[in-house]
């Protein structure tokens, strides 16, 4: 179904994204969760809950919560996520979820009791009759509920609770973790394997110094607005694009450009056999490979050299893509 995904507030402390044939009576299964990379331990519970859903009749539905908690009880900046809210919404829709209601967290809402929490949101505004949980799920204040209580809550408020197995969580849990392992040391591919689908930022292309241009290299420059959004390691990847109606393929620089003493890290895309306009256009950006690690040349002519290299090596990439 192609699905017309808005933003409506509901409360000061909710927001939703749903297609608009949806209400808030509609019926649900829920399941709860941060989801960040949507990967493919996720991607097995969330084929659950769409099954279930559509074999009782119900919308399929995801409970999330945004800001990351740490970022508002610990007021922790170093935290990185997969994806930006927007791009996990779109990712959980892609799978089927019908409903992605996301909560504002808030240190009020991190104050709500259990029997708050289930009657309030989960009942009253979710109209859930059926959720898809983890067997180590806590809630309300302090985390002080687990999923005993839930089942109670359950036969109090007429939902019913399936518990989710100890090895499908031990999944979720360690696929996250390598998956951010495998970002920060470059390995693209194999957070791709973890994922289920290439990892990708979405970004902004805005005027750089130009110093590509001088060297026959010219890139776009993209502007990461979401600073909570993981991005790989510095060094030099194989990526991709959909510009228009065609995919283009290219080679990224992430890194402070060391050749020339540059201090900022930055994000910089050089598409092959492209040459339009792209300024100011909001761009999603596939990794598919990574080349090499940055490196700091004696002179714009040895960077030159190595960036054609570089070219060579993603071309015989790319043509393999397609053997």
């Amino acid at each position: 179904m192609n699905l017309r995904i808005f933003l409506q507030t509901l409360m000061t402390t909710a927001t939703i994204y749903k297609p608009q044939r949806l209400t808030s009576i509609s019926e649900k299964v829920t399941t709860i969760g941060t989801f960040d990379g949507i990967h493919i331990g996720h991607q097995k519970i969330l084929k659950q809950v769409v099954q279930l859903a559509r074999d009782k009749g119900y919308v399929p539905a995801v409970l999330t919560l945004f800001p990351h908690p740490r970022m508002v009880l610990q007021k922790d900046d170093s935290i990185k996520l997969l994806n930006t809210i927007e791009e996990r919404v779109a990712l959980l829709t892609s799978l089927g979820i019908e409903a992605v209601i996301v909560k504002k967290f808030t240190k009020e809402f991190s104050n709500l009791s259990a029997k708050d929490y289930v009657k309030q949101i989960l009942v009253d505004e979710l109209n859930t009759k059926h959720i898809v949980i983890g067997y180590d799920h806590h809630f309300g204040k302090n985390r002080s509920a687990n999923i005993s209580d839930l089942k109670a809550f359950a036969k109090r408020y007429d939902f019913k609770v399936e518990e989710i197995s100890a090895q499908d969580i031990e999944d979720v849990t360690v696929s996250s973790t390598k998956i951010r392992t495998a970002l920060n040391a470059g390995e693209v591919d194999l957070a791709n394997a973890y994922l289920g689908y290439n990892f990708f930022i979405t970004g902004h292309v805005i005027k750089g110094k130009g110093l590509g241009r001088t060297i026959g290299f010219p890139t776009a420059n993209i502007h990461n607005t979401a600073t909570y959004k993981l991005i790989p390691g510095n060094g030099v990847y194989v990526v991709s694009s959909q510009i228009g109606d065609k995919t283009i393929f290219g080679m990224m620089n992430i890194g402070t450009n060391p050749t020339v003493n540059g201090k900022i890290r930055s994000i910089e895309v050089h598409f092959f056999n492209f040459n339009e306009n792209i300024y100011n256009a909001e761009l999603k950006i596939e990794f598919l490979k990574r080349l090499r690690s940055e490196q700091k040349f004696e002179n714009l002519e040895g960077l030159k050299i190595q960036l054609k290299q570089d070219m060579a090596n993603a071309h015989q990439y790319i043509e393999a893509l397609h053997d």
